[in-house]
């Protein structure tokens, strides 16, 4: 077997005329390709999603603001030359909107206020302190996950015509306290808190309380952020029940009050499609001035 050695001069650098081939990279450079292409279709993805939800938008506002009669002859036509704002003028004047606006921000406001203080209190009790059946206890919360709204309505409307609560805010309230997802949320973010930071609160004489007050909710500001805008919005939109349970026209909310002016025999479109922007411009408010604190919440407690 022989061996062919490669000429080198006296540094043992290669001879003159002998070019060194220096190592070929493994990386192809597709990388960089798949990335953009990645994030091409994404953009893609998410201006053709927005679209979807911008035009039926669009196309409310424009009705809005169109003549009843224009809409009655070309409902789909996209543009008007006859735009005006007699369509809002008429429903602000003819409906207790204002009435239904303050019932909707009451009731979305008081259930924040105690969805927060009574589903952080569960979730750092399920986070940080241990009772027998807590696994058990876990289980049933989430289970409520997988149990509709509507199933329940039945027992619900009689437990509260039981205690006499029909047409009041507390009928609207205490259901929507009971949210397991807001359960979840807090026991994520209570997890993800240093238990060291847990343990010298405790080694310095502080109960249980004091640490659930001082130490964690201080933390959990996103949490609490993200819990406080996801349960105003999901009631402020509640429809079945308060439908059920308010009686009066002026104890009524937006989503109720909205539904009763389709309810005759001549639909005017203009102040339907009216009172619907007027209904959907304080959620819309409320997401624009609170999406980053939406999107860190959600972020830091792990919610996919």
């Amino acid at each position: 077997m022989t061996t062919t050695l490669e000429p080198r001069g006296t540094t043992g650098k290669p001879a003159r005329g002998i070019r060194s081939t220096p190592p070929r990279s493994r990386s192809t450079g597709r990388a960089p390709d798949n990335g953009k292409i990645f994030n091409r279709l994404a953009a893609t993805c998410m201006t053709l999603f927005a679209l979807i939800w911008l035009v039926p938008f669009g196309w409310a506002l424009i009705t809005s603001l169109r003549p009843n009669n224009e809409i009655t002859a070309n409902p789909t036509l996209p543009w008007s030359n006859n735009l005006s704002l007699d369509a809002y003028f008429n429903t602000l004047s003819n409906n207790p909107i204002g009435w239904w606006y303050a019932n909707s921000f009451i009731v979305s406001s008081l259930s924040v206020v105690f969805t927060i203080a009574i589903c952080s209190m569960i979730g750092f009790a399920f986070a940080h302190l241990q009772f027998r059946g807590k696994a058990i206890v876990m289980g049933v919360v989430l289970a409520g996950l997988m149990l509709p709204t509507e199933a329940i309505v039945l027992p619900q409307f009689m437990q509260f015509r039981a205690m006499g609560l029909l047409g009041t805010y507390w009928a609207l309230v205490l259901p929507a306290v009971s949210a397991p997802i807001a359960v979840f949320v807090f026991a994520s973010f209570f997890r993800g808190i240093p238990a060291s930071l847990i343990e010298a609160a405790r080694l310095d004489g502080a109960n249980w309380w004091r640490v659930y007050f001082q130490v964690c909710m201080p933390l959990c500001r996103p949490a609490i952020s993200a819990v406080a805008i996801l349960t105003f919005i999901s009631s402020w939109n509640a429809f079945l029940w308060p439908l059920l349970v308010l009686t009066q026209t002026k104890s009524q909310t937006i989503p109720v009050g909205l539904s009763g002016l389709i309810g005759g025999s001549a639909i005017q479109y203009a102040e339907t499609m009216a009172s619907a922007m007027l209904g959907i411009i304080p959620l819309v408010a409320v997401f624009l001035l609170f999406q980053r604190q939406i999107v860190q919440g959600v972020a830091n407690t792990g919610i996919k």
